[in-house]
């Protein structure tokens, strides 16, 4: 059962809730009347704006929101399935900026789904279906060429499951992609990035064209991070995503062609055979800071979670996939 705390001032109270994944908590923001953050175990995972659903807080967040920007012109209505939920944070980024769009979400926490849902409702109008299902059972129940963007933002216990890392993932992820259409996926990893450069050489071995996105410490393996993968079987708009990721406010860069196919470092793909979940976030005790006004607290969390005031690089989201 889901259970208030008033953090003093008059405003609204946060919500306290086991779910599968851990202990959730929803923040109310102080600077925004209706905005709220997931926490879970403590570690920040998403952001939401109910009276400005556009508004993407996390940088990983802000870099799929471009992703989704260029799949087709502005305005212009998608089908898009999320794997993983969430607040659904995304699912109202699209249902706000691409009104009349037709969206499945894929989320195997159940208890979690139930919250948000109850806390941070969604627009009645929105066309969007939750699944409580594992993201790659879910998947195989979609049409072949259904969808325009597929989303992969899934970790259980802050790691992405074994399952969803493989070609036999990507093979599916491809079959329900219709043709011209785009993978987006958050993937975590730090030095040596093998993870990552892992699922680069996997995604090259199902679609043609790929792009990368992070910032550049994490690129250089100086720290754990998150890196926005983009994929495709048509050529991708990558100047107008460069573009749009180096102006962010905590701008990142991207990597592509040539120079990814370098950064890649002959990684082989993985398989179902040989996959392994992505790697545990080192831990270290840093301050969780936000918009909220302050210092949320001091717990172990890992140090992709930067506590940025405007744009914020989450913790891998520690629940189910």
């Amino acid at each position: 059962m889901a259970k208030s705390k008033r953090r003093g001032g008059g405003g609204p109270e946060s919500v306290v809730a086991a779910v599968d994944g851990g202990l959730a908590e929803l923040i109310p923001d102080r600077e925004r009347p209706r905005g709220w953050t997931l926490l879970i175990d403590g570690a920040p995972q998403s952001h939401v704006d109910l009276d400005d659903p556009a508004h993407l807080s996390f940088e990983y967040q802000r870099r799929l929101g471009h992703a989704v920007d260029l799949a087709a012109p502005a305005g212009r209505p998608l089908q898009v399935v999320h794997l993983g939920g969430g607040a659904f944070t995304l699912a109202r980024y699209v249902a706000a900026t691409r009104p009349r769009s037709t969206q499945q979400i894929v989320e195997l926490d159940a208890a979690l789904v139930q919250l948000v849902r109850a806390h941070l409702p969604l627009d009645p109008g929105a066309r969007i279906r939750v699944r409580s299902t594992d993201a790659r059972a879910g998947l195989a129940k979609v049409p072949d060429g259904w969808a325009d963007v597929v989303i992969a933002d899934v970790f259980s216990g802050a790691r992405t499951p074994a399952h969803l890392t493989s070609t036999e993932f990507l093979a599916e992820v491809r079959r329900v992609t219709r043709p011209g259409g785009s993978y987006v996926a958050n993937i975590a990893d730090g030095p040596p990035l093998t993870h990552l450069r892992a699922q680069i050489a996997t995604a090259a071995a199902v679609f043609p064209e790929l792009a990368l996105a992070a910032d550049p410490t994490v690129l250089r393996g100086r720290r754990f991070g998150n890196a926005v993968l983009l994929a495709s079987d048509v050529p991708l708009p990558v100047a107008e995503f460069t573009r749009r990721v180096a102006s962010d406010p905590f701008a990142g860069r991207v990597e592509h062609g040539r120079a990814l196919a370098d950064f890649t470092g002959g990684a082989a793909p993985v398989t179902d055979a040989s996959a392994k979940p992505s790697p545990v976030p080192p831990s270290r005790r840093v301050p969780l800071t936000s918009r909220l006004g302050g210092m949320l607290s001091a717990r172990r969390t890992a140090p992709s979670e930067d506590g940025r005031s405007r744009c914020r690089t989450p913790t891998p989201r520690a629940r189910p996939a």
